[in-house]
């Protein structure tokens, strides 16, 4: 069943990617431009942004860091300035370092509390109001199944993912009713430079191409989980509903750990 209006026809589609310079953020501003939108990305890293938008005419460089609110706000206004409104934001900036309980330290906790989650809320903060004045457009945010429940490598990033998750769950109850969509994004695993770190086998490791073409999908469908790869993203959905004697069991199965 659909929850958000559908998102199918991205011809001059105003979007707005944020952590767009590598990873599954660069696959999608590539995709959408092929499909016709107007994309503009946004990253800590110039130098990626420029390279992702090397040969694309309608994507235009918003340079910010997410931990700063100033720099949502500014990005917003130029943004405005340029398109008069914004008809989709994706945040998929993130911040992921493998920890296990005995390596958790407050400077590692903080730096993806601060990326993963407070950059999220600072970025909601400076664009609700705009799409409420607009009466429309949608929001997603990236989270990842490592949020649905404990797994070992995840002490710190899961977390920040469980809390994503809980926040996209409000913001559709407050804003489903003014006609803003909003959309939470699970992926599983996809081959990038965060997930290069684990030292474990991933299975049903994807591309960030694949991965983008399946949010673009669940766009389409109005989707408002957008989870993937389903043949692993299911089985973990109804894993967190076991008794957490075989959840734990199962958690150490996945990763080897």
């Amino acid at each position: 069943m659909s929850l958000n209006p559908k998102l199918q026809d991205w011809h001059n589609r105003r979007v707005w990617l944020v952590g767009a310079g590598h990873g599954i953020g660069a696959a999608l501003a590539r995709e959408l431009h092929r499909l016709g939108a107007w994309v503009a990305l946004s990253g800590r890293h110039e130098a990626a942004l420029r390279e992702v938008a090397s040969g694309h005419e309608r994507m235009w460089l918003l340079p910010l860091d997410v931990t700063r609110p100033e720099d949502w706000q500014r990005c917003r206004n130029q943004l405005l300035q340029q398109w008069q409104g914004i008809d989709l934001v994706v945040m998929l900036a993130g911040d992921y370092t493998p920890l296990r309980a005995w390596q958790l330290t407050p400077e590692l906790a903080r730096r993806m509390v601060d990326v993963n989650l407070l950059g999220v809320m600072y970025g909601s903060a400076a664009l609700v109001p705009q799409l409420m004045a607009q009466s429309g457009g949608a929001i997603a945010l990236v989270a990842s199944v490592a949020g649905w429940g404990g797994m070992p490598n995840g002490l710190v990033y899961g977390a920040t993912k469980a809390a994503v998750n809980h926040f996209a769950q409000t913001l559709y109850l407050d804003l489903h009713r003014h006609g803003i969509g909003v959309h939470v994004i699970n992926p599983g695993f996809v081959a990038t430079r965060l997930t290069a770190q684990n030292e474990f086998a991933m299975p049903a490791l994807l591309t960030p191409e694949a991965a983008a073409q399946q949010i673009v999908r669940g766009f389409a469908r109005g989707e408002f989980d957008i989870h993937f790869p389903k043949r692993f993203s299911w089985p973990l959905k109804l894993a967190a509903l076991l008794p957490y004697r075989l959840y734990f069991w199962l958690a150490h199965k996945v990763t080897g750990l």
